[in-house]
């Protein structure tokens, strides 16, 4: 099982988290078109290697934060608030 660090509560069992899928996504404009629409709301990328997602501790403190993972090893490579900028 995948051991996900929480910001708050600390390295937990992944059962305790929800993933809310990629993070640091751009919002199209309200005039946007609905081809714009339609590929932000349906389409993402699925990337062999580092990947920035949005997670919640659920059965936990309830907090939202990212983390940078490596989906193919599922390493943790980083941890760090919603209103923080991506890692580099």
């Amino acid at each position: 099982m995948m051991q996900i660090p929480c910001i708050l509560c600390g390295r937990r069992d992944e059962s305790e988290f929800v993933c809310g899928g990629a993070s640091h996504l751009l919002r199209p404009p309200l005039e946007a078109s609905d081809q714009q629409w339609g590929d932000y709301l349906f389409f993402r990328d699925n990337p062999k290697g580092v990947h920035l997602e949005r997670w919640r501790h659920a059965q936990g403190c309830g907090r939202w934060f990212n983390v940078a993972r490596h989906t193919v090893t599922h390493e943790i490579l980083s941890v760090y608030a919603i209103t923080e900028p991506a890692p580099r």
